[in-house]
């Protein structure tokens, strides 16, 4: 117990008397959600009439669940049958995780185990996605509202809808809601909007937790995990998934409902993309285990070298030619419009903002020369959080009029842009149907990233519906998508799969060692030319031991990094929208490394005085207020041991402390784990962490079952000095 209900939320509470049996036995038909948009659908002359009814469904945005959604739903009431009271679901980008969330809180509303419904989202724009949905869909019985827009009035409404980040802001959810608030708190992409300190947030409301996501458990099943305290992101993410099963009650691995993206394939509800390998000599050698080596001369007049790995792709190591040729490997190849034979509307993801202008750019450059007179520079379009109107850029790509329509066939609605270039605005939530090209010009570690990426593309579409012309679709042999094009530059397949078997591989050509600039001439073979930073960075690096004396500058100094970023309106809208991999970039590129303060990671840790490495965005954390303080090692280490005491649930309450002991000094300890794995027990006897003594206290059960946990559950980096 975390806090105790307010007198207005007890009141609420008591006018509720949940009956699970009624939840169980509702009957749920593939109508359940037509049901209340429109009641006496089934009298109606335009649903008895056959010839008349699709024509009635598309005017009525009539939704009926399909078989795989009614399956999800009568999963749930099974295990609420045994008495369950977490559930999860699996589903695939693109199989409607929304409409079977809305048949799942009508079943929760309609039966009187819920009053009101919390639906978490991990992102802002998805906050405005989810309760258009459920007012299109739920609006005829239950009023639907986002918490910002609403704080006065929210308890109005059946459905509240906002993202984890408002509610940890300053700790309002404590502050501002009690825990029997909501009787059914639903989080959309579970394993993120869960992770870390917002799980404070899913833990605190009492009743039934329903989990949605789309990354499987055993996506990551190839990835050979090695040592624990690796800082490989797929180890991260893979921990998070475990425990994300684990929260809703899924140890075993199998969710409450699964459909998988095969699944949806195999039923004819997605399409599977045709992956394109394409890679160029700068590329491969950056994906190389010795990285992309460059020599020169360092101020001293010596030789040196410097080797660029993938990550530092558009942040250290900058290559114009190689974007040409990606820009140009991508126009000559990439899927056409069945209707109008014009590259296919197509999303392109880049590393940064910066990069994602460069690329709009050189995409509009080869445009103009591939088409003459058709776009003028509107054929590709940056849409990042830089750019004014950006939200309202991806909803008119998706109704196909981003800067005009029909600009090949007058009869024809497509959008007159063809590539959106964006950063990470377009990778969840996001349903374009015609997208028939995805361009991975950065570098993806994250699977969850890689598959709402992926998912972009997965649905299927019909390109007739926006042809108004009946002699132009005699014209046409296929106007059903049947796949799409997943352009793979920087190996993202192999890093998650391994050995990946792609559809296409494309040779590149050598490009040109020679001074052409690349301008004119039509479509030339771009030359290469390398720009790197690297030099300019490692000349930066400087190593200071602060002593005592220090302490009192180093917090003026974190104050005066605090003010900087307080006062920035980019970093402080990015963080309030939860946009963290944005905040950090941007905090890296135009914050850090400056001459006027030189601030840098290392000197911020060291003014924080933690007795661990905390990362940047605890540090943008507790600035913001979404974290009271920077929790020390020990305290970490108490919160985890909480977390395997709550899963393994210890029965001898004498050895709890040995136990307890064991844990710590397991997780901290690279010599201990050593010894442990390699069975070397003598090596105890002089182990001034953890002896022989204390092993022997530890129950057997226990001396095995605490590295394997520790192995999946804990990031071993966050105890780091």
């Amino acid at each position: 117990m975390t806090s105790f209900p307010n007198p207005i939320s007890v009141a609420g509470y008591q006018k509720v008397t949940p009956d699970p049996q009624r939840l169980i036995d509702e009957a749920i038909n593939d109508d359940y959600i037509v049901l209340t948009q429109r009641p006496n659908y089934a009298s109606e002359a335009g649903w008895r009439n056959e010839a008349e009814r699709h024509a009635y469904v598309q005017a009525n945005k009539l939704r009926f669940l399909r078989p795989y959604q009614l399956n999800a739903v009568h999963a749930l009431q099974r295990a609420a049958k045994e008495d369950k009271d977490r559930f999860l679901f699996e589903m695939a980008t693109g199989t409607g995780k929304t409409l079977t969330a809305a048949a799942i809180i009508k079943l929760f509303l309609r039966t009187g185990n819920a009053r009101r419904v919390l639906f978490l989202v991990d992102r802002l724009e998805l906050e405005d996605q989810a309760k258009k949905a459920f007012a299109a869909l739920l609006s005829t019985d239950f009023h639907t509202v986002i918490y910002k827009e609403n704080r006065d009035d929210w308890r109005r409404a059946e459905i509240v809808v906002t993202t984890v980040q408002s509610l940890l802001f300053n700790n309002k959810y404590q502050r501002k809601f009690s825990p029997t608030d909501f009787d059914l708190v639903i989080s959309d992409e579970a394993h993120r909007s869960i992770g870390g300190n917002a799980r404070a947030v899913f833990d605190y409301f009492v009743g039934y937790k329903l989990g949605l996501t789309a990354t499987p458990r055993d996506y990551l099943k190839n990835f050979k995990k090695g040592c624990p305290a690796t800082s490989d992101p797929r180890e991260a993410e893979r921990r998070l998934l475990l425990d994300t099963y684990r929260t809703f009650g899924c140890e075993s691995g199998q969710p409450t409902f699964r459909y998988s993206l095969l699944d949806g394939v195999k039923d004819g509800y997605l399409v599977n993309p045709m992956v394109v390998d394409a890679r160029t000599e700068i590329t491969t050698a950056l994906l190389s285990e010795q990285g992309f080596v460059v020599t020169f001369t360092d101020d001293e007049g010596e030789d040196q070298q410097q080797a660029f790995k993938q990550r530092e792709f558009e942040k250290r190591f900058f290559s114009e030619k190689t974007n040409q040729l990606f820009c140009k490997t991508f126009l000559e190849n990439a899927l056409r419009d069945p209707i109008s034979r014009e590259v296919g509307k197509s999303i392109i993801f880049a590393v940064s903002q910066n990069h994602a202008a460069k690329l709009a750019q050189i995409l509009n450059q080869m445009a103009d020369r591939m088409f003459p007179g058709k776009y003028q520079s509107d054929f590709a379009v940056q849409v990042t959080s830089q750019i004014t109107d950006a939200q309202q850029f991806t909803i008119n790509f998706a109704n196909n009029n981003l800067l005009g329509s029909g600009n090949f066939i007058p009869k024809y609605k497509t959008s007159k842009a063809r590539v959106c270039v964006t950063v990470g605005m377009m990778t969840t939530g996001y349903d374009c149907t015609d997208i028939l090209n995805i361009g991975l010009l950065r570098p993806i570690f994250s699977p969850t990233d890689f598959i709402q990426i992926k998912g972009r593309g997965t649905r299927r579409h019909d390109f007739f519906e926006q042809v108004f012309d009946e002699d132009l679709k005699a014209g046409v042999t296929d106007h059903q998508k049947r796949t799409f094009k997943l352009f793979d530059y920087f190996a993202n397949c192999e890093y998650f799969e391994e050995e990946y078997d792609y559809d296409q591989v494309l040779i590149l050509p050598r490009v040109s060692l020679g001074d052409d600039d690349g301008a004119g001439g039509g479509m030339r073979e771009p030359t290469r030319t390398y720009e790197h930073l690297g030099a300019d960075v490692l000349a930066t690096i400087q190593e200071e031991a602060i002593g005592l004396e220090g302490m009192r500058v180093d917090r003026m100094f974190f104050d005066r990094f605090e003010d900087v970023v307080r006062k920035n309106d980019a970093i402080a809208k990015a963080v309030e929208d939860g946009h963290w991999d944005r905040v950090i970039d941007y905090v890296n590129r135009e914050v850090f490394n400056k001459p006027e303060e030189y601030y840098t990671l290392d000197k911020l840790r060291r003014a924080a005085a933690v007795d661990r490495r905390i990362t940047l965005r605890e540090i943008l954390e507790k600035i913001f207020g979404l974290i009271p303080k920077f929790k020390s090692k020990d305290e970490l280490l108490e919160e985890e041991f909480s977390k395997f005491v709550a899963d393994a649930k210890p029965t001898d309450a004498a050895s709890l402390p040995a136990i307890k002991n064991y844990f710590k000094a397991y997780a901290t300890s690279d010599r201990l784990r050593h010894i442990i794995e390699t069975r070397q027990y003598t090596d105890l006897n002089t182990n001034p962490v953890f002896n022989s003594r204390d092993f022997r206290a530890v129950p057997e059960k226990y001396r095995t079952l605490i590295p394997a946990y520790i192995k999946d559950y804990v990031s071993l980096n966050q105890f780091l000095a």
